[in-house]
């Protein structure tokens, strides 16, 4: 199924849940924001939230520093 994310195009398996999405881009859910299609969905919901053809994402990672 054809999805962007952050304003990429990306090709993924039908059926990806927002869960398996961070994994495949090699990030911990601890340390990102999701969100899909301008509502940001409870990390809770991950697992149970499933990416549609067309859905937008945006994942921001959280950097430390000073």
């Amino acid at each position: 199924m054809k999805v962007k994310v952050n304003g990429q195009p990306a090709d993924l398996d039908a059926g990806m849940n927002l869960e398996q999405l961070i994994k495949f881009y090699r990030l911990k859910i601890d340390q990102v924001v999701v969100e899909l299609n301008r509502k940001v969905p409870a990390k809770a919901a991950y697992a149970a939230t499933l990416l549609k053809e067309g859905d937008e994402v945006e994942i921001v990672k959280f950097l430390g520093g000073g």
